[in-house]
């Protein structure tokens, strides 16, 4: 792992999910250990507990006449906190194949025109994503592929690339159910029994090697400084 010593990297850890006790927010912190071991400042942004509005108002809404638009106070807050990170890690669930509200709204409002788009050089250029996002589906369901394919469509290429990142990456995080359940090939849903005691530590623990794997994958790909 690299450690930076006096020029420390900022990583912006992104959850999103409104439950403190939720997997989602447990492998956040998990990623943001795995960062500070790596050398990383954690900078750490529970959208849920910090009250981060995800609906779209008119203060904040693209000017396309003018992309120096001066967006509301708490957008530009978020803005400052992204130009500080190297790396931006969002950790979420996945809902119909994509990101819950509340992350989609923090990118319409705060990866906006002028700022992430819009500039022949975007003010993110260089920066580094991982997107890890957990779903229920189990590893065995023929709807993981799909999914993997058009997360990585809509958030590798069609917001990342977009915005400048250097590099992108999505870390699927499936088997995140307690009751395993999955699709067969005639459309029948099927759900299994609910795993408990030394089963579930043995699954969370397996999540937990999953999701630091994904971290060292994406920090493995980092590039040397000249």
């Amino acid at each position: 792992m690299p450690q930076h010593g006096s020029d420390t990297r900022t990583a912006l850890v992104v959850v999103a999910h409104h439950r403190s006790d939720s997997l989602t927010a447990h492998t956040a912190r998990r990623a943001a250990a795995r960062l500070e071991t790596a050398g990383y400042r954690v900078d750490l942004l529970d959208l849920h507990a910090e009250g981060f509005d995800p609906r779209m108002n008119v203060e904040d809404q693209p000017d396309w006449g003018n992309r120096e638009k001066t967006y509301s106070q708490e957008t530009h807050t978020h803005m400052r906190r992204i130009l500080a990170a190297d790396v931006v890690v969002a950790v979420f669930p996945v809902y119909w194949q994509s990101v819950p509200a509340v992350l989609k709204g923090w990118i319409d409002r705060v990866w906006n025109y002028g700022f992430a788009y819009g500039r022949s050089r975007p003010r993110l250029a260089g920066k580094r994503m991982l997107w890890l996002g957990l779903a229920g589906a189990t590893s065995d369901d023929p709807v993981a592929q799909g999914m993997q394919a058009v997360l990585e469509a809509n958030l590798s290429a069609g917001i990342a690339s977009y915005c400048g990142f250097s590099h992108s990456s999505v870390g699927l995080l499936l088997d995140a159910e307690e009751r395993p359940q999955r699709v067969d090939a005639e459309g029948n849903l099927l759900v299994g029994d609910a795993v408990a005691g030394t089963e579930r530590e043995a699954q969370y623990a397996d999540f937990d090697r999953r999701t630091l794997k994904f971290v060292d994958e994406f920090l493995a790909n980092e590039p040397v400084a000249a």
